[in-house]
């Protein structure tokens, strides 16, 4: 059997592995147009950072290591340039000295991948823009700043790959500048959660301008201008476009696959392609979305190397189907981490799914325990089934762990309410007897009993000012001096079954604290009352960070680039 890959890194590289590991005697030939076949591209911001001082650290394996542990032909600088199933051959030309051959083929794995976004601008092309997608552009991005200096970058995109360039350049003592049409970075987070990531990057002098267009770049006095519509231009020593990727399925059009959305490749559960002996992986391929089992592109290495194995099962007599990506993923952004999986709130309403959420504010470790930072958790639900749908989680230790926790629930197909039940490990400098998770699920457990009524940031300003209502603050007086909601009254929860008699009965109490745990045992107390009380999801330090972040961003807006760094007044 002699297969042929199209494509080295994660899914191409995976799979020739795996099928040597089931099958001693296939030929296996790996065609890669860049200079690396397996490297780790996750890692490429912290090149440029100098986190990872080594070049060579990047690369997992090369030519002469693969073929010397794996006998698999690795080609680099080998680009294919056609498919033509009906022959099973594939053309190639050697970029190194522009010979064209021919190369046949029992099967055939396409791993392209994906290309950064280009659009079509002005200036797109000049030597101060760049993108990052492989090593060599890496290799450029670092020799530019190694050999020029400069003391700015506008990063045009708020993803992966801009949060993590824009740490790093900020560790070069670089000033840094954000700018995107959405008006929120790391758009697998809902807008809320967001706001979050958004104050850790300001607070480490990161100007972001969010909710402007970029129409063009012009090269001026040794420096790059951003043209923004209708706003003045951005100036900086150097451009890196960061708008995301489309997939690289050029080749696979004009073979005649089958293609999907954005053009990527469509494939079966087996990642067999739309023509026999031909099978697809990584970025470049349409997946089912492991919760909602629509069709979803989903741009990430985890997917990608499972992918590959299941093409190497499969091309070996085997049986191996892909169940779906998750889009599990973390990222770091300064000393903060953020980790989401599975559908956000917004997504989940996209879909059609009547989704409702518990955020709470857990510590990372008991906190009795020196050193516990807060996390931000939002977990995402089925209101009718309490399926649990996904979650994300901002903070600053534990972060990973729990939402690889949520991630396994989820892929369990759990409801949202056995989450109470998991027996998750405990010591004190690493968790707390109630785990964060477990925390999650005992909200809502009481909220499939009813024992716990929920208003949300959204709702506020619904809420009747009239008086036909009760605003309850439960926080102390301290806490509500330093700032509070207005119409909000304060009577702090140690106080109120002594207060009791301020509160009429007969209407509705909205409650809020700090976290959301002294709200919840004041509205424990009034129900046991005879009131109808709901509890704020989040509590006040969930809806200063996401009011203040929104108030920063809708004032840069209207007032300009001078302001979106300017605190909220």
């Amino acid at each position: 059997m002699k297969v042929v890959i199209v494509g080295g890194v994660a899914g191409g590289a995976t799979a020739a592995a795996r099928i040597r590991r089931l099958d001693e005697q296939a030929e296996i030939i790996v065609f890669e147009r860049s200079g690396y076949v397996s490297y780790a591209n996750c890692g490429l911001p912290y090149y440029v950072g100098g986190v990872i001082g080594d070049p060579e650290e990047l690369t997992l394996q090369t030519p002469e290591s693969f073929f010397q542990r794996f006998r698999v032909c690795m080609k680099v600088h080998h680009e294919v340039t056609a498919i033509h199933p009906d022959r099973k051959i594939v053309c190639v030309r050697n970029l190194e000295n522009g010979e064209e051959f021919e190369e046949s083929y029992d099967k055939l794995i396409l791993s392209p991948g994906a290309k950064p976004a280009r659009p079509r601008l002005a200036g797109v092309g000049m030597d101060k823009l760049f993108t990052l997608r492989t090593v060599e552009d890496t290799l450029r991005i670092k020799e530019y700043v190694n050999q020029n200096h400069p003391r700015s970058v506008v990063l045009a995109g708020g993803g992966f790959i801009g949060l993590e360039l824009a740490e790093n350049f900020r560790e070069l003592g670089m000033e840094v500048t954000i700018v995107q049409r959405p008006k929120q970075l790391m758009n697998p987070f809902d807008a809320d959660m967001a706001s979050f990531i958004h104050n850790e990057m300001r607070r480490h002098g990161v100007k972001l301008a969010l909710g402007y267009t970029v129409e063009g770049f012009e090269e001026e006095g040794g420096g790059v201008n951003v043209l923004l519509k209708g706003e003045r231009s951005l100036r900086a020593d150097m451009v890196v476009l960061a708008i995301g990727v489309v997939p690289d399925t050029a080749l696979a059009k004009e073979a005649g696959l089958e293609l999907g959305i954005k053009g990527s490749i469509v494939v079966n559960e087996r990642m067999e392609t739309s023509i026999p002996d031909i099978y697809a992986a990584g970025d470049a391929v349409q997946v089912k979305h492991y919760v909602t089992g629509e069709d979803a592109l989903i741009s990430l290495a985890g997917p990608a190397n499972k992918q590959g194995r299941i093409i190497a099962d499969n091309i070996c007599g085997g049986d191996s189907r892909y169940a779906g990506s998750l889009g599990s993923s973390v990222i770091k952004v300064f000393d903060m981490t953020a980790a989401s999986t599975g559908l956000s709130e917004s997504n989940a309403k996209k879909a059609g799914l009547d989704a409702d959420t518990v955020i709470l504010s857990p510590m990372s470790h008991a906190g009795y325990y020196p050193g516990g930072r807060v996390m931000t958790m939002k977990v995402v639900f089925e209101k009718e089934t309490y399926r649990l749908l996904g979650a994300q989680i901002v903070g600053y230790e534990g972060v990973d762990k729990r939402i690889d926790v949520l991630a396994t629930a989820i892929c369990a197909g759990w409801q949202a309410v056995r989450l109470k039940d998991l027996d998750l490990a405990y010591a004190p400098p690493y968790s707390s007897a109630k785990d964060p998770v477990n925390m999650a699920g005992f909200l809502i457990d009481n909220i499939c009993r009813g024992v716990l009524k929920q208003w949300h940031l959204k709702e506020l300003d619904s809420l009747p000012q009239d008086g036909s209502v009760t605003l309850l603050d439960v926080r102390t007086a301290g806490e509500y001096g330093r700032g509070h909601i207005d119409g909000f009254r304060n009577i702090p929860v140690d106080e109120l079954r002594e207060r009791l008699a301020e509160i009429e009965k007969g209407r509705k109490v909205y409650v809020i604290c700090q976290s959301g745990l002294r709200s919840y045992i004041a509205v424990r107390i009034l129900e046991g009352n005879g009131y109808e009380a709901y509890n704020f999801s989040g509590g006040y330090r969930f809806y200063e960070a996401v009011v203040n972040d929104r108030c920063l961003i809708e004032r840069a807006t209207a007032c300009g680039m001078d302001r979106m760094s300017s605190s909220c007044e």
